[in-house]
């Protein structure tokens, strides 16, 4: 069962097989191979122990320099909390296994603390995957997840894997993986912010014990599905009003909002300011009329929309949550 820790030490949700999950971490897709050790070490500087990679986001081997950067210096491996993702060309069965093993390899790690399947939509698999991801020339394959979790299932039994959860899946889907699973989701990661806050899919997680992470918390400005008629979240005078009576950023704000819901967070940021001044939530609170202004805008806009698998059978959006 996972439990909220609500303890000044330690800000965060053990998970189903008892790994401690930090309720801040770092998302690591589009930091260019220049940056990034000098992201990760702004980021541990900050009190960051929690970062969000996937192999499509196509920089996991300099994540992985990062990494043996700061372990080698400053902390140690089991003081942090390391997600990857399984990419959709990889849903057979046969290939979960090889991709981890790759992911692993990238990353310079003997486990990963979690592991999720990206997308309940399965492509043929290539190894030309991320080229075909960026040309948008992916041939869509009959893998149904279920079988891939089985797959995920046997990388926690053979001890490179921790925690295992799904990215992207609908609440329909979710119920089927339950319903073949032995060892059940521990985290969900889905879209939400106040323009698309999932209250329902974030309620039916926690029926079900499992930890909602929030991506693209800020409303993600720079994303390729972006609609042009989404406002900017940074800038909506609601979140300003609330950011200035708490002498906030309006970002500062949008990552608390989350972490009262008992939401894990992952902003980005390459910026080492930025990203210690988005660390600065646990030393204050949104008051309740904040958290319902936050959780109540009249209009709601998703953002990542992954249109062109529209015609996909497991395309995860057509359902209401």
């Amino acid at each position: 069962m996972s439990k909220l820790d609500s303890s000044s030490q330690r800000h965060g949700v053990n998970l189903n097989r008892g790994t401690f999950m930090p309720y801040l971490g770092l998302g690591t897709a589009k930091i260019k191979a220049e940056q990034t050790v000098q992201v990760f070490t702004a980021a541990i500087e900050a009190g960051y122990r929690h970062f969000d990679c996937a192999s499509i986001y196509g920089n996991e081997k300099d994540v992985g320099v990062a990494l043996r950067k700061i372990t080698d210096s400053t902390v140690k491996r089991e003081e942090l909390f390391i997600t990857s993702k399984l990419w959709n060309a990889h849903h057979h069965p046969d290939d979960v296994r090889p991709a981890l093993l790759r992911t692993l390899q990238e990353l310079q790690l003997d486990y990963l603390d979690l592991y999720l399947i990206h997308w309940p939509m399965g492509y043929v698999n290539s190894k030309d995957f991320l080229k075909e991801h960026q040309e948008g020339t992916v041939q869509h394959s009959d893998d149904h997840y279920t079988d891939t979790w089985r797959a995920m299932e046997a990388l926690v039994e053979e001890g490179l894997v921790r925690e295992i959860g799904l990215s992207n899946f609908n609440s329909k889907q979710i119920l089927e993986v339950l319903a073949v699973a032995k060892i059940e989701p521990s985290v969900l990661q889905i879209e939400s912010h106040p323009y698309f806050p999932q209250h329902e899919l974030i309620n039916f997680c926690k029926r079900h014990e499992i930890v909602v992470t929030a991506y693209s918390p800020l409303g993600s400005r720079e994303s390729r599905s972006r609609k042009p008629d989404v406002p900017s979240l940074l800038e909506d005078a609601r979140v300003v009003t609330i950011a200035e009576k708490h002498n906030k950023t309006t970002a500062q704000v949008l990552i608390r909002f989350h972490i009262q819901r008992g939401v894990v967070v992952i902003p980005k940021s390459a910026t080492p300011w930025r990203i210690h001044e988005n660390s600065q939530v646990f030393d204050w609170q949104l008051t309740d009329e904040d958290m319902e202004v936050l959780g109540n805008f009249e209009s709601t806009w998703r953002i990542i929309w992954y249109d062109r698998d529209k015609k996909h059978p497991h395309y995860p959006f057509h359902e209401p949550y």
